[in-house]
């Protein structure tokens, strides 16, 4: 009798069905095209629009903002998405409103602002490092819903994640780090500390969900154990809360070289500093 062959499933059936496995590179390569293709959807909608998008990436060190935020950015114009990652404020910006050196970065119209880390460190590191005191910490968790209505009304949409991850998988990510020289520049002071006060850190976030997690900008929190399933989440859900659609773009043509004034423009660049074929 003949050996019967058991049926495979096509790939992308096989990873909708494989929740807690891998993803393939395949079917995460082809889904991440299709979220970068509505990006630029969404692109034409902002400029066309007019609209004014912020969007808050917070979360745990090593817990994968930046790899959403490079692959939203990957192929959309840095002129309409704008990403925004402050270094420690100067002692300038620590005698002015808190707020007040992240407005400066806020979106005019037809602009999306992506904040990799925000004015939420208030209620993070630097409330768990003691980088300020309690009296402006309270008054920050007091404001900060208040400031972040005044956004609503004024046709700011504010979106906000916090990227979740387990003590184990930052711990793998922080070697990982430690041991590979391309990625070492990842590595700070406070990265450390944060792997050393990882429920201190639990318990600001705990604190900064209560009285932050409202229907005017509310939390999402995306667990981010595995990248690749973060980071298409992520985007699929950003597409989701945002109400963009598709718009129709007159087709390009390249039409014809003016050839007026032809010439032999490519012997002029051999006499210059050529880059070495090393390659």
């Amino acid at each position: 009798m003949a050996k019967k062959h058991k049926k495979t499933k096509p790939a992308k059936q096989a990873a909708h069905d494989n929740k807690k496995g891998k993803l393939s590179r395949k079917y995460y390569e082809q889904e991440l095209e299709k979220l970068q293709g509505e990006l630029v959807k969404l692109q034409f909608w902002v400029r066309k629009t007019g609209a004014k998008v912020i969007i808050v990436f917070e979360g745990r060190d090593a817990a994968g903002k930046g790899g959403v935020i490079k692959r939203i950015t990957e192929r959309v114009s840095p002129r309409v998405f704008k990403v925004i990652a402050l270094p420690a404020p100067s002692e300038r910006e620590k005698s002015q409103l808190y707020i007040q050196r992240y407005l400066k970065h806020f979106p005019a119209a037809g602009e999306v602002v992506m904040f990799d880390r925000s004015w939420y460190n208030r209620a993070g590191v630097e409330r768990v490092m003691g980088f300020c005191t309690d009296r402006e910490y309270q008054r920050f968790m007091k404001l900060a819903p208040a400031f972040e209505r005044v956004l609503a009304d004024n046709d700011t949409l504010l979106i906000k994640y916090w990227f979740d991850v387990s003590m184990d998988e930052q711990q793998r990510r922080f070697q990982d780090r430690i041991d590979d020289e391309r990625k070492q520049w990842k590595l700070s002071p406070m990265d450390t500390e944060s792997f050393n006060r990882w429920y201190d850190y639990s318990r600001a976030r705990d604190a900064m969900f209560e009285v932050t997690d409202t229907d005017d900008a509310p939390w999402h929190v995306v667990p981010s154990d595995d990248k690749k399933r973060a980071r298409l989440n992520c985007i699929s859900h950003l597409l989701s809360t945002i109400p963009y659609k598709e718009l129709t773009r007159p087709k390009v043509k390249l039409g014809k070289r003016d050839l007026k004034g032809k010439y032999d423009d490519e012997t002029p660049l051999k006499t210059r500093r050529i880059v070495p074929a090393k390659y």
